[in-house]
């Protein structure tokens, strides 16, 4: 088995559902981060690119028709660069790069671009069709943004609860307070304004030009607040729950537009791109539970990537976890029993937001620039998966090793 290896990753600003990607179709923000991955490597021959596999939840609107294909072709790569596309919700991206990794390890690829998108602002009411013609009922659209969506009534009630809802039935599993929840949100927002300002996202995030005459440019990211304080978020009613509630819109993260992409190769990618690895991909995971308790499955797939690495959570320096919820995350670092200063620190999804396909490869990008940050050798990204699905990957700096 030949080792995996990513060497470079960007992403788009992620702009607020409405905001300033709103008129930016996702296959053309997935083919912005393909040319910026291109530009980044001048070196790298297109025709030299095994495949490009990308990252969405959505699949409903523009970016039908398999976006990896379509974003490779409008980013001017050659017709014969193959590209597939994969959904699974919010860990698509993450689950792209996994699956071009294990090409490269079986030797069936050398080099590879991974990408993921999401248009949230953009995502479409769909229509089913009827089971006969011409039916004399009212027909009911469906909002293809986020959540369930024409559920199969053979569907368990238990299962196909609102994200909300379920976030608030795992706070109530794990002693959760509504404190606990807003301290980790103001801190998320805290972190991140830190990290646009001491310039940790100039080279991880690339801007996108205004493509209307009204508009502007996006250079940061929309939804990071740097003024938000526990006690600020404290007076944000909650959302899911009339009585009892914790959720607010305040400590859950918001709904997002963006791309993002890496290269992953092998050791002869290095020459073929002419730059050098950030990280090796040492290890992944995959897991699954109840579908009310999503938010907690990254413990389980977190724990497969560190055994199948070879190291335990004592030897991790950083940890990317995907802020869905803040109940949620921090339910995952609770069980993993580790100091929450290592764990997104330079802001999470609550700040930044979460464009579902884009998530992933944020996640893992960030990981692998704050491993060079802090010459740390080990690092885990990870991802809460609707429906009741974690994915993790272990990255290693090999520069840092001893």
């Amino acid at each position: 088995m030949s080792p995996s290896y990513l060497y470079d990753a960007v992403r788009t600003p992620f702009a607020k559902i409405g905001g300033g990607l709103s008129t930016h179709r996702p296959d053309d923000l997935a083919a912005h981060v393909l040319r910026a991955m291109l530009q980044r490597a001048p070196s790298a021959d297109p025709a030299a690119i095994d495949e490009v596999v990308f990252g969405n939840a959505n699949g409903a609107g523009e970016e039908n028709r398999n976006v990896a294909r379509m974003a490779a072709l409008l980013a001017g790569l050659p017709t014969s660069v193959p590209g597939t596309t994969v959904n699974r919700l919010c860990g698509s991206s993450l689950d792209a790069a996994m699956i071009a990794s294990r090409q490269i390890e079986v030797g069936e690829a050398d080099l590879m671009l991974v990408g993921g998108v999401e248009s949230m602002s953009r995502a479409p009411w769909v229509l089913p069709k009827t089971e006969r013609p011409f039916p004399m009922k009212d027909l009911q659209l469906a909002n293809t943004t986020l959540g369930w969506r024409l559920v199969n009534p053979e569907m368990p009630g238990e299962w196909t609860v609102s994200l909300g809802e379920a976030t608030e039935q795992l706070r109530e599993k794990h002693g959760i307070t509504r404190e606990d929840q807003d301290a980790f949100a103001a801190r998320s927002h805290q972190l991140a304004a830190r990290a646009w300002e001491e310039g940790r996202y100039d080279d991880l995030v690339v801007p996108v030009a205004a493509n209307t005459r009204r508009g502007t440019d996006i250079v940061r990211d929309e939804t990071v607040r740097a003024d938000s304080t526990a006690e600020t978020l404290a007076g944000l009613r909650t959302v899911f729950r009339a009585e009892n509630g914790t959720v607010t819109a305040g400590n859950a993260s918001p709904m997002n537009d963006g791309a993002s992409a890496a290269w992953l190769g092998s050791a002869a990618a290095e020459e073929l791109l002419g730059i050098s690895p950030l990280a090796r991909i040492a290890g992944r995971g995959a897991a699954a539970n109840d579908p009310q308790y999503f938010g907690e499955a990254p413990v389980a797939a977190a724990n497969i990537a560190l055994e199948r690495a070879g190291i335990g959570w004592g030897e991790v320096s950083a940890v990317e976890l995907n802020e869905a919820f803040a109940a949620q995350a921090l339910a995952c670092i609770r069980q993993w029993e580790i100091d929450p200063g290592i764990v997104n620190a330079w802001g999470g999804a609550i700040a930044i937001g979460h464009p579902l396909g884009a998530s992933g490869l944020r996640v893992l990008g960030t990981l692998a620039r704050r491993l060079k940050a802090q010459n740390s050798r080990w690092g885990v990204a990870s991802l809460c998966i609707g429906v009741g699905q974690g994915l993790a990957v272990v990255l290693e700096n090999e520069e840092a090793a001893g």
